[in-house]
């Protein structure tokens, strides 16, 4: 029955059938993230950076009505060609993009959910969505935070955008057991910056002991994911209180211009690589690939132990 919607690429099948590692990417990077074809270039070269560290990368996305684990040269380029006409697909969508055959560019959520369907447990995105600033009054709160709680995946990020609250964001993930923790680092990143002034709820040196925990956690029947928190190398960071002032002056516009819902996150991405003359889209791929290479290393070890 699950063959009827799930596509699912010759190369991911056979690497699920000899338990090589296998890293999801999602592909609302590709639509919505960026334009075209920095969008394509950059989709390009973190699966390169997945296979340069020993692992195969599953691009996920929705085609034609078809859910889809692993996407071609082709595939790719069609989503940044086609960019923000692309549907943006949380949880909510998949049903009826399935129903009409139309395509979808997966966010964290839905990428969580494709690559639980076929069957890939790590996964490796630039942050996650969250509980964004006015949610006491908006109830703004991203999907991706109870997909967490719910689908067995470990998520590879750089934090939670630095556009939301992040203490609300934390302590949301603790009220619902989404453990948190920090690779190599004692302090949630935010995003564009390594610093964010929270804690995480456990700090790791190595992708052993991160695919240790895994082990233990789905052995144990224990249900969710796990929130890796992999901050942006120091190189090419932005200073946290540049970055701060940008995305208030980045709000303070949305507010004005009335843009709320799905179209915030890309809207305010948007104004603030503006505001920042390109600085934070660079910062972006860098963070992006950074991810990369640790869930590249973290899937080759949990295969391991699968062996």
């Amino acid at each position: 029955m699950l063959t009827k919607y799930l596509e699912i690429a010759p190369e991911i099948q056979k690497a699920l059938a000899n338990n090589q590692p296998i890293v999801a990417l999602e592909s609302t990077i590709i639509s919505h993230g960026m334009p075209y074809p920095k969008n394509v270039e950059t989709a390009l070269q973190v699966e390169q950076t997945v296979r340069d560290e020993g692992a195969i990368p599953a691009t996920i996305a929705i085609l034609g009505g078809k859910l889809k684990a692993g996407l071609t040269r082709e595939d790719i380029t069609h989503l940044g060609k086609k960019g923000t006409d692309v549907i943006k697909t949380s949880r909510r969508d998949i049903l009826f993009l399935l129903a009409r055959g139309l395509d979808g560019a997966t966010t964290v959520a839905s990428t969580m959910i494709i690559a639980e369907l076929a069957g890939i447990p790590i996964f490796a995105t630039g942050g996650i969505g969250g509980v964004h600033r006015g949610a006491t009054s908006s109830l703004d709160i991203s999907a991706d935070l109870q997909e967490l709680a719910n689908t067995p995946v470990a998520v590879v990020c750089a934090g939670a955008k630095s556009i939301l609250d992040l203490g609300l964001t934390l302590e949301y993930l603790e009220t619902f057991g989404v453990t948190v923790v920090g690779f190599q680092t004692k302090e949630f990143p935010a995003f564009f910056s390594r610093k964010s002034g929270f804690g995480v709820d456990y700090s790791v040196d190595s992708a052993g002991e991160l695919a240790k925990a895994l082990r233990i956690k789905w052995d144990l029947g224990l249900k969710g994911g796990i929130l890796v928190a992999n901050p942006i190398p120091e190189e090419f960071e932005l200073e946290y209180s540049f970055i701060n002032q940008t995305i208030e002056t980045a709000i303070a516009e949305a507010e004005k211009q009335g843009i709320e819902g799905k179209e915030i996150t890309p809207f305010l991405l948007s104004k603030i690589e503006e505001l920042t003359q390109g600085k934070s889209l660079e910062a972006n791929i860098k963070l992006v690939l950074n991810n990369a290479t640790l869930a590249a290393q973290l899937a080759k070890a949990f295969a391991g132990m699968r062996c």
